[in-house]
């Protein structure tokens, strides 16, 4: 096959939002949203422009992401020193720090350790099984990319679907497959909204609060997980349930073999000095991030560890995964690697870094900067006003289901990084606090379960050929309406608490 014949053709959907695209956002120039501002209007033609070509793939996604730093400057919106500089932030220092701890887990097997330990100790029942690889997946996922997690617990999976076949009749093996896959690829994306670094929506949001709203307290790694993490828990078991209520049943459809599981653990040796090293600073990284601020509890506060330095605040979570992924590069591995660096870290496994969800962070860090600086965002929350009347758990229900349903098509990271800013215009427009709003849909653009483009794991479980989508949408449209349930429900039960929202008032930092 030559080289003309090996590339992939633009789809009909890339080739209508590649023209759209540029002829809404010009047409959108022609009007005058606020008289006497036309940076509003410049802004918005850019968002438009960003947002058909993000939903329709017309050129690739991290591609659309840089279009700021060339319109912004010459629309007049913003200066390009300024634009440049949303680019790299400590939230992007976060992803990479935490993302070279992950590599490193990755390239000395310490992550496959992990999930077959968990998958040893949970059982081996039909039900336990998918418990064991649901809990494996979910627990990896809060530090590594859910994508990455899914790609190293299908193939374990797979093993154990072929080794049944050995043994057991078709139709029981079939039913069973399908719901350990979907069970690994769910798990992945519960696991992920758990932690600030677990999923890109997340760290999205972190930064976009602070675009949006400079006066904003820091949502910090500990202060996010307090809230996310009994949120992903229950969703996890009631995720759990369903799957096991549906492909499983109340009777055993047969029974585990434990050997699979005990062969692939003693294949891998005993633990390595290097394993040991990156376990240890695993283990820190964490405990770091999660003690680096005061802890308040009731009327007693734990101190922060950042408080023994000179400037406590200059010191945030992006500093201590850069500073704990530095290590990796510094400690010696005992075995010979390839590379021509002697650290367990090496540059040649670093720059397996995700360079295009970085530059794709930028971008939208960038549009929300050209939001608030150009008055769009203001703008947005005066025409909102009108919805001052509705009830905000009415408000939150809608936003949960509007971005789980349309990131089913679209990017997560680029529709969150699209609608943040608005709803944060739109909080303010009602007098809500905007935490309110921006929250639940950062956990809600995590939580599309229906369709194989929705997510990377589920797109990896379907690519193995066990999963239809029939089943997929089947089990899939149920997970996305007790998500918005649990969701909200969390918002409000436990958010209110975490992040000292006020339903009464909305807060200085916000006006």
């Amino acid at each position: 096959m030559n080289h003309a014949q090996s590339k992939k053709p633009r789809d009909i959907k890339q080739t209508i939002g590649l023209i759209l695209g540029p002829v809404l956002a010009t047409l959108l120039l022609f009007f005058d949203l606020q008289p006497g501002s036309p940076e509003v209007t410049r802004c918005a033609s850019v968002a438009i422009l960003m947002s058909v070509w993000w939903i329709t793939k017309a050129i690739p996604i991290p591609a659309t992401a840089l279009l700021p730093v060339v319109l912004f400057p010459l629309l007049g919106v913003l200066p390009g020193k300024a634009v440049a500089g949303q680019y790299f932030n400590s939230v992007i220092f976060l992803f990479i720090g935490g993302f070279i701890i992950a590599l490193a887990m990755q390239r000395w097997d310490l992550h496959k350790r992990i999930a077959l330990k968990i998958i040893l100790l949970i059982g081996f029942s039909p039900k336990r099984i998918i418990l064991g690889f649901m809990a494996a997946s979910f627990f990896l996922s809060m530090w590594i990319s859910n994508t990455a997690t899914t790609m190293m617990i299908v193939p374990m999976a797979m093993a154990i679907i072929l080794k049944m076949r050995e043994s057991l009749d078709a139709k029981t093996v079939n039913r069973f497959a399908v719901g350990l896959l979907i069970s690994i690829a769910y798990a992945a994306s519960i696991g992920g909204t758990s932690t600030l670094i677990g999923t890109p929506p997340n760290l999205a949001f972190s930064r976009i609060i602070a675009i949006s709203f400079p006066e904003a307290p820091e949502i910090s790694f500990a202060q996010w997980m307090l809230f996310a993490l009994p949120f992903a828990l229950v969703f996890f078991f009631a995720a759990w349930y369903i799957i096991v209520r549906i492909f499983v049943g109340k009777k055993p459809l047969f029974t585990g073999d434990k050997s699979i599981f005990v062969d692939e653990y003693r294949q891998l040796g005993p633990m390595k000095y290097e394993e040991r090293i990156i376990f240890v600073i695993f283990c820190m990284t964490a405990l770091l991030w999660l003690f680096r601020k005061n802890i308040v509890i009731g009327g007693f506060t734990l101190p922060g560890w950042s408080v023994m330095f000179p400037t406590p605040g200059f010191i945030d979570d992006g500093t201590i995964a850069i500073a704990m992924g530095l290590l990796l590069f510094i400690i010696p591995a005992r075995k010979k690697t390839e590379g021509d660096h002697f650290g367990i870290m090496n540059w040649e496994t670093a720059m397996k870094i995700q360079w295009g969800i970085v530059i794709l962070f930028g971008g939208g860090f960038a549009l929300a900067a050209g939001f608030a600086k150009s008055g769009l965002a203001a703008y947005l929350g005066g025409q909102l006003s009108g919805l001052q009347q509705v009830s905000p758990i009415i408000i939150i229900v809608v936003v949960c289901t509007l971005l789980t349903f349309l990131t089913e098509l679209t990017s997560n990271t680029a529709t969150t990084e699209i609608f943040l800013p608005i709803l944060g215009a739109l909080a303010v427009a009602i007098g809500v606090n905007p935490l309110l709003l921006m929250i639940p849909a950062t956990l809600s653009a995590s939580c599309a379960f229906m369709l194989p483009v929705a997510t990377p794991p589920n797109a990896i479980v379907f690519g193995t050929g066990e999963v239809n989508m029939h089943d997929m949408m089947r089990v899939g449209i149920i997970m996305n309406l007790v998500g918005i349930i649990l969701i909200t429900a969390s918002m409000y039960f436990v958010g209110l608490h975490v992040f000292g929202i006020d339903l009464t008032a909305m807060p200085n930092w916000a006006k």
